[in-house]
This record gives structure tokens, sequence and C-alpha cells, in this order.
């Protein structure tokens, strides 16, 4: 026997597919519960109807409208009011499911963060290419670690001489024509336009970042911590991540190719990217990964759960943990000393 439903009926047929008793819903088809029955069904669930004839005939095997494995018969399938009803119904779902989307700090976070990495990559590629042509005039100019400013500092200025007193240089013999100087300082502009919008960016992941992950925040960083959330698609899905998952987040490459050729395994994915891990010595990298992936496990679980978000001392005292293990390891240890 076979139990078919929908969103309004249900039915059992038996093999031949002759109709043995429906049960079909009452009621005048109001859009709120036609959306209630349409969720049950998405989620996995019965409707009612289905429920009743499933307590009559427990032997019958129950699949949902639609099902390749259904006989042919004559279910009680909706008439056209009820068609239409529904249809409005699936839209104002639809609607209701894109608005919820929007209101989702989980997917906010995600194209903030994938934004800013976009935005990155193309302002990195600029400013490159500005330090090299800038350098192709006064290749006495020197710009250390920071070159954040030389965008502005070109797009500001009237022409070359100006530029090389501002970089305190010579100027050279042969400088560009003014249309070539025009299309480097406009090219300049666009190197500081960027960066501006890339400050916005981040701006606002630590604005969000902060609200949705406050004790991964206060840890971490609002950055890094909208980071790890987006790596493991969701604050929830990061809190039930096993620490040593969270330890190798975003190091997927290298642990695949651990898996396949038996490369040594990686020791920290993302987390790399704070400083108690980047300015430790090789030697006690993975250690320090383990300690910050554990209390980056226990301040998800804080925030997915809107437990008491954590304070400074409690980062304080992970911080103690961590010069702990500088003191206690000052040097590499041989592979043979523990034997």
């Amino acid at each position: 026997m076979w139990l078919w439903y929908d969103w309004r009926a249900a039915a059992v047929a038996d093999a031949n597919g002759n109709i043995v008793d429906e049960e079909i819903w009452d009621g005048n088809y109001p859009e709120h519960a036609i959306i209630e029955r349409l969720q049950i069904i998405a989620k996995g669930g019965m409707i009612s109807e289905a429920e009743v004839l499933a307590e009559r005939f427990p032997e019958a095997t129950i699949l949902v409208h639609g099902d390749q494995q259904l006989p042919d018969a004559d279910w009680p399938l909706p008439d056209d009011e009820a068609q239409a009803a529904a249809d409005a119904a699936a839209i104002s779902m639809s609607k209701l499911g894109v608005a919820m989307a929007a209101g989702d700090p989980d997917k906010r976070l995600e194209y903030l963060v994938r934004a800013s990495d976009e935005l990155r990559a193309s302002h990195l590629t600029m400013e490159a290419r500005l330090v090299e042509w800038v350098v192709l005039f006064l290749p006495e100019a020197r710009f250390g670690g920071d070159r954040s400013a030389l965008g502005k500092t070109v797009s500001e200025s009237d022409d070359l001489q100006m530029l090389a007193k501002k970089l305190d240089v010579e100027l050279p013999p042969v400088g560009p024509s003014k249309s070539e100087w025009k299309a480097l300082r406009e090219f300049g502009e666009g190197v500081s336009t960027f960066r501006g919008r890339l400050d916005r960016l981040e701006n606002a992941v630590r604005t969000l970042a902060t609200e949705h992950l406050p004790s991964n925040s206060m840890l971490i960083g609002p950055l890094l911590a909208a980071r790890l959330c987006v790596e493991a698609h969701g604050r929830m899905r990061l809190a039930r991540l096993p620490s040593g998952t969270v330890q190798v987040l975003g190091a997927e490459k290298a642990f695949f190719n651990h898996l396949k050729t038996g490369a040594p395994p990686p020791k920290h994915g993302h987390i790399f990217m704070h400083p108690w891990i980047s300015r430790s010595p090789k030697w006690i990298r993975g250690k320090i990964s383990r300690t910050l992936a554990a209390k980056i496990s226990i301040a998800a679980k804080i925030d997915a759960f809107e437990g008491t978000p954590w304070t400074e001392e409690d980062v304080e005292l992970v911080e103690n943990r961590i010069e702990e293990i500088r003191t206690n390891f000052p040097t590499p240890q041989s592979r043979f000393q523990n034997r």
C-alpha cells in the first residue's frame, strides 16, 4: 500500500492504484497556514492528514507528492483555487526566505569578507605597479614596508618635481611627458581610492564581527574571527567543529596533500595570521596553534549559544599560557630528546 500526501490532502492507495482512504484539509486556504504546511513538507515532515492515515495504515509506504515511486492513482490533487492559493503562498515563502537570508549575520559576514579579499588582491596588484612606475622615474625612492600612502602622495603631486621633493629624492634628468604624468597621477588616485574602499570594507567587517562574534573578536581580533566564521560556513558550525579542525581551517590544500602523498600535515591555517603564532619561533608554533585553537573553540561556543562574552581578563589568561609555552621551550627540542 502507498500513502501519498501534499500540502492539502493525503490518501492511501492499494497495489493496483485504487484509493482506499483519504483525508482532505477543510480549511479555507489562509496564506499563513499554507506556508506553515509547505515548511513542514520542506523539512521532511508530514501534514496532520497524513499522520492520521499513517496511524490507520501503518504498513503503507509514505511518499510525498512528486516521488517517482508512487503508482498511478486518482490522488486528490488541489483544484484551481487551491493551486492558486498555494502558488501565492510559495511566492510569499520565497520572499520570506530572501528576507531572512539578508538578515543572516553569517551570510552578511561572508559577503563582506569575500569582497574585501577580492578588493585587497586588486589593490595590492595596483599598488605594486604604482611602486614600479614611480621607481622608474625616481630610482632612489625608498618606501620601506609601508606603501599605503604612496597613491595619495602621487595623486596630490602636481608634477614629478613635487613628488621627488615629497619623497626626499633628487629629480632625474629625464622625466615623463605631460600626458604620461597625468596617467601616472590618475593611476595613483585610483590606488588611493581602492585603499579607502578597502579600509571601509574592513571597518564594516570589524563592526559586524564584534557584534556577531564578541568572544572570538576579543580573543583573536574581529578580522580573523570573521574569516574563521566564514571558512566554517557559519557561527554555529564553527562552534561545533573540534579544535583540531579549527586549527587547520584555511589549510585544506596542505591537509589533503598530506593525506594523498604523506607530506607533513599542516600545523595551522588562518590562525597563523595571529601574532601569537606568526611572531613565535617555528619550533613552538604547533604547540601555540593547538592551544589557541582550543580557546577559539570555547569562545565560538560562547558566541553561538549567546553566553557571557569574554573580557580582556579572559584573553590575558590565554596570553599567559602562550608566554608559558615560550618560556618552557626557548630552544628547539631534539627528536630523540624524550627517548
